[in-house]
């Protein structure tokens, strides 16, 4: 088992509510527990014109392998009508693996850890609430000091439940 973070984001269809699905849908997910999930973080959109984000961060336990998780995450995306239309566009739902154990992935499927965690204070802020604060990423910067380069700006924080 190792433990992964996983970035969920929405800005169509009720967002929270997607969230709240797609952390559902996370704890039914084969060889994994689901450990934890952060306080929902609303944004505005990094693109104009785009309804704002919720976003959270989740953390499992899993033995699947990282491409087996993916699949599994964009199958969630799927089943709550994610489309894909344009990059960066709109969603329903987006899963992204942000961290998966001490692992550095560079497929093309898949990096990991995420390529643009250190840019993203939507992300590292819940990030922070369930990993330990001394967290070293696999490719060596820590997590206090990403946050540290990233304030706390245009974030709205606000319970899930």
């Amino acid at each position: 088992m190792e433990r992964i973070y996983i970035g969920m984001g929405s800005n169509l269809a009720d967002p929270a509510e997607q969230l709240r699905s797609a952390v559902e849908a996370l704890g039914q997910l084969p060889q994994t527990t689901l450990a934890g999930v952060s306080a929902f973080y609303q944004s505005d959109s990094l693109l104009p014109g785009q309804p704002r984000y919720t976003n959270a961060v989740a953390a499992l336990d899993s033995s699947l392998a990282p491409l087996e998780l993916l699949d599994a995450l964009q199958a969630i995306e799927n089943d709550q009508g994610r489309e894909r239309l344009e990059r960066w566009g709109p969603r329903t739902l987006d899963l992204d693996i942000l961290l998966f154990g001490d692992r550095l992935i560079d497929e093309p499927r898949l990096q990991v850890p995420h390529y643009q965690i250190q840019e993203r204070a939507f992300v590292l802020y819940p990030l922070a609430e369930l990993a330990p604060q001394d967290l070293r990423l696999a490719d060596g910067r820590n997590l206090p000091e990403l946050l540290a380069a990233c304030p706390f700006v245009g974030l709205e924080r606000f319970p899930h439940a």
